[in-house]
């Protein structure tokens, strides 16, 4: 960052990840200021901690990085040229991913969730190493809800997205809390927590079934006046009944999980809490002028 010639501002936000991070990230603090420390009370997850870190943020311009180091910090002089050409958000896409097989699959799943907001092109790009204007916090500076998602909430602000090819290592301590399953579950809470997709597929299923069920009663009808006679067979019947039952059900589900999501809200969670702040929630004296 010294080597950018600018004013800067370091956010390290640690979310109770069990190690001696918080130790060191205080002594850093301490020694520099243009380093804030938060830690929070809890593990309230990615996205939390990074709303966290933004709504902390003072500088024009924004980055977020994991701590991973896959991203280097090397490579943000190429977030922030593309930035310079016009656009809001920046993403680093990596030119080789280095995950494995299933952790693949299960983030261009969330990518695949992020289609229905963001758009099919820049949802393929999405990475957690972005740069974007610190204007657009303010679209999203009084967000409470407990399910957060940075890349829709920066869509609130704006449209002119943008990536650009960055390096991407391998990770060298530790592992991602990132299973298959907590990926799976991030896809469908960002498809119910801020998109109305599910809802729109629950109606053209209950449609698509109701023609069904209209044409089966014309062909049961039919079937008696010209024939004189009924469909026969208990199997055929419960058959039907099964399958409209369990669309009945799916579709329970998902008004279900909308209800759950407004009761949340009713309850005022808030997305995190701050458990401990070096900078005692003052703004930087050292450097109330950054411009990241």
């Amino acid at each position: 960052m010294e080597g950018l010639e600018t004013d800067f501002q370091l956010v390290l936000v640690e979310d109770c990840g069990g190690d001696l991070s918080w130790n060191i990230i205080e002594e850093l603090a301490n020694n520099d200021g243009r380093v804030q420390g938060i830690q929070l009370a809890r593990n309230y997850g990615q996205h939390n901690a990074l709303l966290c870190g933004i709504n902390a943020a003072q500088g024009e311009i924004i980055i977020t990085l994991d701590d991973d180091l896959q991203n280097p910090p090397e490579e943000i002089p190429k977030l922030l040229d593309k930035l310079d050409e016009g656009y809001d958000v920046v993403y680093g896409t990596p030119e080789t991913e280095a995950h494995g097989f299933l952790r693949d699959q299960a983030s261009r799943l969330t990518k695949i969730a992020l289609q229905n907001t963001i758009g099919a092109e820049t949802a393929g790009k999405v990475s957690a190493f972005r740069a974007f204007r610190r204007i657009l916090k303010g679209t999203f500076a009084n967000y409470s809800s407990p399910a957060v998602n940075i890349d829709v909430l920066l869509t609130w602000g704006t449209t002119r997205f943008a990536s650009t090819a960055v390096r991407q290592d391998k990770r060298t301590y530790g592992a991602s809390s990132y299973t298959l399953r907590k990926l799976i579950n991030h896809a469908f809470n960002m498809m119910t927590g801020f998109s109305t997709l599910p809802l729109q597929l629950a109606s053209i299923a209950g449609f698509a079934f109701g023609m069904v069920g209209f044409f089966l009663l014309l062909y049961v009808l039919g079937r008696y006046f010209i024939e004189g006679r009924s469909v026969p067979g208990f199997a055929f019947l419960a058959s039907m009944i099964a399958i409209f039952s369990g669309v009945q059900l799916f579709c329970l589900g998902i008004f279900g999980e909308y209800l759950a999501r407004m009761h949340f809200g009713a309850m005022g969670r808030p997305p995190y809490i701050v458990s401990h702040d070096t900078s005692n929630g003052l703004p930087l004296t050292t450097n109330e002028k950054s411009n990241i």
